[in-house]
């Protein structure tokens, strides 16, 4: 018989908010190689099982630093999981917001937008798969502490706004047009990775787009 896998078990960090302060203390190039640990040692295996076995112990040495020192800054590994998390989405963040800055049409937003994502998807693969392994979906809602609101905001900002001047589906709520939207770039950019494609999602980006704007557009 096969084995069942064991389900992962991520839940909310254990340790208070009041811990991460210590964060500031971090020489910044040792967060740096504890953040391309963490993503790589995630990456590698592309399964929840896999991820799994990712321990404390195998962070730090691949990272080459002390066990004490990932107890000492994080306290358990799923906050190590989220700050990581979070420090990626927040410079995802900065750069989407820096994209937008001066663009007024929703379609030209979404347009940048979803070019924005493909072109992280291109250059960090291995992100992606660590969103995918490290964190079952299931749980992001539920992590207040550690959502990115910046980069959520920007999301909502661009199509709240197509929805109030009547260019984006009225139909539904905002926030099932940030599902439909979220998982339309989310999926396939998991897939392209998974896929090995040796194209950049960049290169197909305007008749991915148009089938994007179809799907989220207002059809009178």
């Amino acid at each position: 018989m096969t084995a069942l896998k064991k389900p992962m078990t991520l839940g909310r960090p254990s340790n208070a908010m009041g811990d991460l302060t210590l964060l500031a203390q971090i020489r910044p190039a040792t967060l740096d190689k504890i953040e391309k640990s963490v993503i790589t040692l995630y990456a590698s295996g592309e399964s929840e099982v896999a991820a799994d076995s990712v321990t404390m112990q195998s962070i730090a040495k691949h990272a080459n630093v002390s066990l004490q020192t990932l107890y000492k800054y994080f306290g358990d590994k799923n906050t190590l999981i989220y700050v990581i998390l979070d420090r990626v989405l927040s410079r995802l963040a900065a750069r989407m917001i820096d994209h937008l800055s001066g663009i007024d049409s929703v379609k030209d937003r979404l347009r940048k937008t979803l070019w924005v994502m493909f072109d992280f998807v291109d250059h960090n693969p291995d992100a992606v798969l660590f969103f995918s392994t490290a964190i079952p979906v299931s749980h992001y809602q539920h992590i207040a502490i550690y959502e990115n609101k910046d980069l959520m905001e920007a999301f909502l900002q661009v199509l709240s706004d197509g929805q109030q001047r009547g260019e984006l589906n009225q139909n539904v709520s905002l926030k099932t047009l940030l599902d439909v939207f979220m998982g339309f770039i989310t999926r396939l950019g998991l897939m392209h990775v998974l896929r090995h494609s040796a194209k950049p999602m960049t290169a197909d980006f305007d008749p991915l787009f148009d089938i994007l704007w179809q799907a989220i557009s207002r059809h009178d």
